[in-house]
């Protein structure tokens, strides 16, 4: 007799990265799609929001107040930023053993201050702050396994984190000589309708956004500081570039000592030796979005520098799965104890 599959409830299925979450859990053989929300759409079938979904049965979309948290096993939160804290407080008040994966920034953030301080209010669910854990598995696997919450990192933060903590970690690479250049897809700024992203208002062309005070940097300084056991504040400048999907992140690093590339190249090796969705290629080589699209790998590339001394570490992943909507399954299975690669096997779509 089969074991019963997992009720998933996706709260947000409307966006992008709901979407998403929709596309991934339907390959995966142990969960059900058991309720989909979502708040301007309530009441339409997925298909009309979605039509890729044509032929596929799939609940209805409703408004989050209409379903019974209490008959679900885990529950992919993709709201807003700043509104996910109340509705997951909400949930975990109905119902004790709901286990949670919010994709929001909203529990990205150990200190409610620093929340204050970057998004701009007070933190409203402060007591399940303190057990929210972050989702970047390769980093946090043992603590994601006993989570009831988990705080699913962004795409820019996982790109970066996954590409620098292990030689923080080690020691390698000067905490206060980091500069990096980041760009980013369309998709990542959302589903929403605004006359800056409209294609004639995006193509052809490439620019920086958030230059100097990306909410984004307080989820580095967080997770570089650990690393590096001492303040860590990188210089990060984000792009948005004409393309749907993807991260393209370039690091410029100081090594340490007599470390040069090569040793670089061993720690981030050793560090991610067995790690199944991270993709180290040979030294010298260099990463392409083109590669990951689609799928819930991590490229990584590490190119020593002309100049003694510094290091270029390139990384990139695709924005909606190992930034997003995959990392947040590849949470959701260590979470319900299944296999960590269940249902996101899936290679690059290429070309």
């Amino acid at each position: 007799m089969a074991a019963a599959k997992a009720k998933i409830a996706v709260l947000g299925a409307s966006g992008y990265t709901g979407g998403e979450l929709v596309r991934l859990l339907l390959r995966h053989p142990r969960v059900e799609i058991a309720a989909l929300t979502a708040d301007r759409h309530a009441g339409e079938p997925m298909t009309k929001v979605f039509p890729h979904f044509a032929g596929i049965a799939l609940p209805q979309l409703v408004k989050i107040e209409e379903i019974d948290p209490t008959f679900f096993d885990l529950a992919f939160c993709a709201l807003p930023h700043g509104t996910t804290q109340v509705v997951i407080k909400d949930l975990a008040g109905k119902a004790a053993k709901l286990k949670i994966v919010d994709l929001s920034a909203d529990f990205r953030l150990a200190d409610p201050a620093a929340y204050e301080r970057w998004y701009g209010h007070a933190h409203q669910a402060v007591e399940l702050q303190k057990e929210a854990v972050y989702g970047l598995c390769e980093i946090y696997r043992d603590e994601i396994k006993k989570a009831r919450l988990v705080a699913s990192p962004g795409c820019f933060t996982t790109t970066s984190i996954l590409a620098l903590v292990p030689l923080l970690e080690a020691g390698v690479i000067d905490p206060d000589q980091i500069v990096i250049d980041s760009k980013s897809g369309m998709s990542g700024a959302g589903r929403g309708v605004r006359e800056n992203m409209l294609f004639a208002e995006v193509s052809e062309g490439l620019h920086a956004y958030g230059v100097g005070h990306h909410r984004h940097m307080s989820e580095l300084d967080q997770e570089f500081s650990l690393a590096a056991k001492r303040a860590v504040v990188a210089t990060f400048t984000p792009h948005l570039a004409p393309m749907n999907r993807g991260i393209y992140a370039t690091h410029y690093v100081r090594t340490t000592g007599n470390a040069g590339a090569a040793d670089v190249h061993r720690v981030l090796a050793d560090y991610y030796k067995g790690e199944p969705f991270i993709q180290l290629l040979p030294i010298g080589e260099v990463p392409q979005s083109r590669f990951v699209r689609g799928s819930n790998y991590l490229q990584l590339g590490v190119v020593a520098d002309r100049a003694p001394g510094k290091v270029i570490v390139i990384s990139t992943t695709d924005n909606l799965v190992k930034g997003a909507s995959g990392q947040a399954i590849q949470n959701m299975n260590l979470m319900l104890g299944f296999p960590e690669t269940e249902g996101l096997t899936q290679l690059a779509l290429f070309p």
